[in-house]
């Protein structure tokens, strides 16, 4: 019978996708590790880079803490790492001897596999990345092939970039990944086979429900050589990220193929989610509907997630739809970058600055002048000229372009100082300074997370705000709390 494994996203894309990445902390994490432990999976799609950043910036808490944590929690799963080119954190391209350097302290921290990306599918720039990678500790190594659509990239086009990513042995895995959702159950029957005829490593399979394709197109490529699923615990699956794993397992079964995971634990694993997104007030996630505009503007979902929580933050999400249409302009004023990290959010903010000011490329951010600059390599297309000119003659474009790069180690060090720690200093070196403070001075992040006191700490975290109350008092039955002068 043929095993299929699974891969968890929830912690990671499913987080990102449909709670914009910022609706589990670390105590959250920690509660149910050791569940997630008990489950079987292949590997935990635990964190990115854009995630450690997300860690320090909105939940002052230590990301280098968290993973250690998780790791002590779940010692007998496999923790994975996502790279996104040749950067960390910061957008600025990193040296060699720069992403080494983060990539030994992710070992020594608890990262065991990393799925190495690359936003242009650059086959070169992700061989060196996996000699990186390799040399700093990581003992499972796996080229992530990102999934697009054009004229270029047909079954061939990805069968021979397998095929050259994975015959000198630098790879252990492959899997194919589809940020869209894009992949049909049609196209599943024909690439998958196309690449498992191409590469001598196992193949795995990354979706989104973004329009309702994923469920049926995992089933189509676990019949067709695919040995490995993402899926996502229940509350965090579907929307714009991964099927859910419960039942995408029964689906598996039903076709006759083996799915070895502790069917109590998942269970028990759907549940926490679910309970803590309804004491959170997060989104419990339904597979979206087809919609054909997707094949177009190719937004994935994670950036999907991004973008719906800003439109969201500054009362204007009914300007989505003309968001997703102006991204499918930028992207082609750009030369068709591969809707990915960092490329979806160089598309995207651009697009909705342009709906937002109302005139196209008044505001243009420091990412896209520096795309256009050519500091992510160079598009598979040309850019449409006039964005092109318009971009580079800019005032700005000529600042950025004589702007340092990032220096060496050596140089960071003289710069942010010598007395930090490893991890510490990695973070001050591609974030502000007084995000990083922020963080400190909170302290240490909280290790456990009950759902059932959730209203309760809202409720004394709103009140500690209010001015000139001399005394609270909560009862219930079974429960009382007085707080006099401040002081419980």
């Amino acid at each position: 019978m043929t095993r299929i494994t699974l891969i968890d996203t929830t912690v990671r894309d499913g987080n990102q996708s449909n709670w914009g990445a910022t609706g589990l902390d670390t105590g959250m994490m920690l509660q149910v590790a050791p569940v997630m432990d008990r489950v079987g999976f292949e590997a935990i799609d635990f964190t990115t880079s854009t995630h450690m950043a997300v860690a320090v910036r909105y939940s002052k808490q230590n990301p280098w803490e968290r993973l250690r944590l998780f790791r002590a929690a779940a010692p007998k799963t496999t923790l994975s790492f996502l790279t996104t080119g040749m950067r960390f954190i910061s957008w600025e391209t990193a040296s060699h001897e720069m992403m080494e350097f983060s990539f030994r302290l992710l070992v020594n921290n608890g990262i065991q596999r990393f799925a190495v990306m690359d936003p242009m599918n650059n086959v070169a720039a992700m061989l060196t990345m996996a000699d990186l990678t390799r040399k700093a500790g990581g003992s499972q190594i796996v080229a992530a092939l990102t999934f697009t659509l054009s004229p270029l990239h047909d079954d061939a086009h990805f069968a021979d970039a397998a095929r050259r990513l994975t015959e000198g042995g630098k790879f252990d895995r492959l899997y194919l990944k589809d940020p869209g959702g894009l992949v049909t159950p049609d196209r599943a029957k024909t690439l998958i086979p196309a690449l498992r005829a191409a590469i001598p490593v196992p193949l795995e399979f990354h979706s989104h429900t973004t329009i309702g394709l994923a469920p049926f197109s995992y089933l189509e490529a676990a019949e067709r050589g695919a040995e490995c699923l993402h899926t996502s615990s229940s509350s965090a699956a579907n929307g714009t990220g991964q099927p859910a794993m419960s039942p995408t397992i029964r689906n598996l079964r039903d076709l006759g193929l083996s799915v070895d995971v502790d069917d109590e634990a998942v269970a028990q694993m759907d549940d926490y989610f679910s309970t803590l997104a309804k004491a959170e007030g997060l989104p419990h996630g339904q597979p979206g509907e087809f919609d054909r505009s997707y094949f177009r503007h190719q937004m994935p979902g994670g950036m999907m997630g991004t973008m719906k929580r800003q439109l969201t933050e500054m009362k204007r999400l009914h300007l989505l739809p003309q968001v997703l249409e102006e991204v499918e302009k930028v992207r082609a004023d750009l030369g068709y970058p591969i809707m990915v990290t960092p490329f979806s959010q160089v598309v995207g903010t651009q697009a909705l600055m342009n709906v937002i000011a109302g005139k196209r490329y008044e505001t243009v951010p420091d990412e896209v002048t520096r795309y256009v600059l050519g500091r992510f390599g160079a598009p598979s297309m040309p850019l449409g000229p006039q964005v092109e000119d318009r971009i580079k003659s800019s005032k700005r474009a000529k600042e950025l372009d004589d702007e340092p790069r990032m220096g060496s180690l050596d140089e960071l060090r003289a710069k942010v100082g010598k007395h930090y720690s490893d991890e510490e200093f990695l973070l001050r070196a591609v974030m502000p300074a007084d995000q990083v403070d922020a963080m400190i001075a909170a302290g240490p992040a909280p290790q456990t997370y009950d759902p059932k006191t959730r209203g309760v700490k809202h409720l004394l975290s709103e009140l500690t705000k209010r001015k000139g109350l001399a005394s609270v008092k909560i009862t219930k039955p079974g429960f009382s709390l007085e707080l006099n002068g401040g002081q419980p």
